[in-house]
């Protein structure tokens, strides 16, 4: 296993970075991390300028899709799809993310388990499998037959009812699943509801929540409108996604409940700017210009009110939203929302690292997985630097670009 030296170190935790670094990997963790003349360095050597942490998508989609609208998501062949998202996991790692939180797929969980017997090259995957929507819900799309809803194919299973809901969640832990995505409002890409319509009941919430948490496993919500925000924090959900229209009520709960907040600014950024040229229906054009100024401000007061804020782009493989291009929600970060370079960097690395059920990942520090992105240039000069990848380390060793 290696030992790398760095001239400049963001370790993902501390407000200022270090110098002169070596980190020694072992048994694919970090060993050590000190000065170069504290931590002895091994046959296998580096140097790199500057060192990051793997970086964490902690909301994307490994779908496969290569279209933006969902109707095509529910009718395509899983093998197909499937193999699409191989190509997806390798330009992910190349971009340097060495972790995604998948919430939301057909394909997760075969992934995840290829990724992990070292099959295909990719970055670790944490999943949920399939989404779980009520009927009519965001996860259903409801201008096509059900039965069509209820393929292997789509993103998303359908519950009604605490019964059903707490029995479809004991069915995805037996799967395996990282996390359990739930749905509490309408969205932009579900053509017959809309972002401030709240969806399950608090009984059926607290269903999921209660499954999740006695083993251990966190909860998240597609949540847009405050309503469902709301409903969610109070019934035990972990993690908001989205977050278009929140109160100060809403802003409150997150300290309350010790939740992270996963903005998915990126996607919103591309349909608004782009997706009139990518085929993107004319429905969630309108519904995503109607909240873009919305949802800039939610996360700018939730950012000016510490809530925690992880890096999430929603991407799902289309050339729109293309995984690979993930760095750009560090970037809207900084640009859009005021956060500094280094609060950007901690929201793709320990910030994200917060809504999975891993200690261990986006920190360098002793006893932490040995996920290294060794950049051209420094993040904290210019966050694009993070597309700037030289070199990606995962479990200590050099992936393959």
């Amino acid at each position: 296993m290696p030992t790398i030296d760095c001239g400049t170190l963001v370790d993902g935790i501390a407000d200022e970075p270090r110098h002169d670094v070596r980190i020694r990997v072992a048994e694919g963790r970090i060993d050590a991390v000190g000065p170069p003349e504290d931590v002895d360095a091994d046959d296998e050597h580096f140097d790199h300028d500057v060192v990051v942490p793997g970086l964490v998508d902690a909301h994307i989609h490994l779908a496969g899709s290569r279209v933006i609208d969902p109707m095509h998501w529910v009718t395509e062949d899983v093998a197909t799809l499937t193999a699409r998202a191989t190509a997806d996991c390798r330009k992910l790692l190349a971009a340097g993310f060495t972790s995604v939180r998948d919430v939301g797929s057909a394909t997760g969980l075969g992934l995840k388990q290829a990724v992990a017997e070292g099959e295909i090259p990719g970055p670790r995957i944490y999943t949920s499998g399939k989404s779980i929507s009520q009927t009519a819900g965001h996860g259903d799309t409801h201008s096509l037959p059900v039965e069509w809803v209820a393929s292997d194919s789509g993103l998303a299973t359908l519950a009604d009812g605490e019964a059903e809901c707490r029995k479809t969640a004991r069915q995805r832990i037996r799967q395996g699943v990282d996390c359990l995505k739930i749905m509490t409002t309408g969205g932009v890409l579900s053509e017959l509801d809309a972002p401030d319509q709240s969806q399950f009941t608090d009984r059926e919430i607290r269903a999921f929540t209660e499954e999740a948490h006695r083993v251990g496993i966190p909860v998240a919500s597609h949540a847009q409108g405050t309503p469902g925000v709301v409903s969610a924090l109070e019934n035990g959900v972990d993690t908001i996604e989205h977050g278009f229209y929140l109160d100060e009520h809403a802003i409150a709960l997150f300290h309350e409940h010790d939740a992270t907040f996963v903005p998915t600014l990126a996607i919103m950024h591309r349909i608004v700017e782009h997706g009139a040229d990518h085929e993107m229906p004319e429905w969630g054009l309108r519904k995503a210009r109607e909240a873009y100024e919305a949802h800039v401000d939610s996360v700018r007061r939730a950012y000016e009110a510490d809530v925690p804020i992880a890096l999430g782009t929603d991407f799902i493989g289309p050339d729109l939203v293309p995984h690979g291009e993930n760095a750009l929600e560090a970037e809207l970060l900084v640009n859009e929302i005021g956060l500094s370079e280094m609060e950007a960097i901690r929201a793709g690395t320990s910030v994200a690292a917060r809504t999975v059920p891993d200690d261990d990942i986006g920190r360098v520090e002793e006893g932490a997985k040995a996920d290294l992105l060794a950049l051209g240039a420094d993040p904290l000069d210019d966050i694009s630097a993070l597309r700037d990848v030289e070199t990606v380390y995962k479990d200590g060793e050099r992936a393959a670009l």
